[in-house]
């Protein structure tokens, strides 16, 4: 292993550099501006049983330190993800990719995993437990311990390979349902997902996205990001992934400080594409900079 290696859930990352689902698209995007294979690996964009043509536009608005979306999970649906997406990723990446899923019933998330799980190409399972549960009134899996395990229990059912459960940073104590779901099977947790934030336009007096509220990510909300990510890898044994206004090298040492084993990089993507190669150059002269041989002793040292 390198200096910049660790390890998540049993696979080896050359760096803990993962760009976040929904900044990243399926990889091949990026592939275009550079070779992706410098990542420690990346989270597909997520993915539901059918298609979804997402939120009415606009959806999407940039605001001070950040920017607040509220897309609604497009994407093709996960048959038309494993029969066009994974094998044009299949020529530009040669890693193992993170499958992030969602959905809207304990049944379609197991369904979803179970078939991504039969992907030689995918390595990790992300299941994003930030959907609204259509048979338990549209409230969040994610923001009621017996909810958020019973999707891991449902997952771990029918699939071989490591669960990450992403939790909402929109709850009362993160540190609940991060034991719940590791209680319940889950081989990590990945935070934070973004804040629930709103902004209106003054000229026109309205919510600046069509959906009124979306989710609040960027810089602002790395100080956020790094109080609940220590909270949950003091709370849990299993590895945390963090994630949440991460965007320099700097951020990623601090965010494994905190406890994360890799750490996830999202709305930078979108400011600048070639964010993730950037930070990834830039950790060993930090490392330097701060006296860190290797990441995986700060792993050790936090855990």
């Amino acid at each position: 292993m390198g200096r910049l290696s660790v390890d998540l859930c049993g696979i080896t990352l050359d760096n803990p550099v993962i760009p976040a689902s929904g900044t990243f698209g399926f990889g091949y995007e990026f592939a275009e501006l550079y070779d992706i294979n410098c990542l420690g690996t990346f989270s597909l964009k997520g993915t539901t049983k059918n298609a979804r043509f997402g939120n009415a536009t606009p959806r999407i608005a940039e605001c001070t330190s950040g920017m607040i979306n509220a897309v609604g999970l497009q994407n093709p649906g996960v048959d038309a993800v494993i029969a066009e997406e994974l094998p044009k990723l299949k020529q530009c990446f040669h890693k193992k990719v993170m499958a992030n899923v969602s959905g809207f019933s304990v049944e379609e998330y197991a369904e979803v995993c179970a078939k991504l799980d039969k992907q030689t190409q995918v390595g990790w399972l992300e299941v994003n437990v930030s959907c609204p549960n259509v048979h338990g009134g549209g409230m969040s899996f994610g923001v009621q311990p017996d909810a958020a395990a019973s999707v891991v229990k449902a997952v771990k059912a029918v699939t071989t390979k490591p669960v990450i459960v992403k939790l909402s940073p929109n709850v009362t104590d993160i540190t609940e349902i991060a034991k719940a779901v590791e209680a319940a099977g889950a081989d990590g947790v990945s935070l934070i997902n973004t804040l629930l934030g709103m902004r209106i336009d003054l000229k026109t007096k309205r919510p600046v996205i069509a959906n009124t509220m979306g989710g609040f990510s960027g810089p602002a909300v790395f100080p956020v990001a790094v109080r609940m990510v220590y909270q949950v890898a003091h709370a849990v044994k299993i590895p945390v992934v963090g994630m949440g206004g991460v965007s320099s090298a700097e951020d990623v040492i601090e965010l494994m400080l905190a406890g994360a084993t890799a750490v996830e990089i999202g709305t930078m993507n979108l400011i600048d594409p070639f964010a993730c190669k950037k930070i990834i150059e830039a950790l060993p002269a930090v490392m330097d900079q701060y006296k860190i041989d290797n990441l995986s002793d700060i792993i050790k040292g936090v855990r």
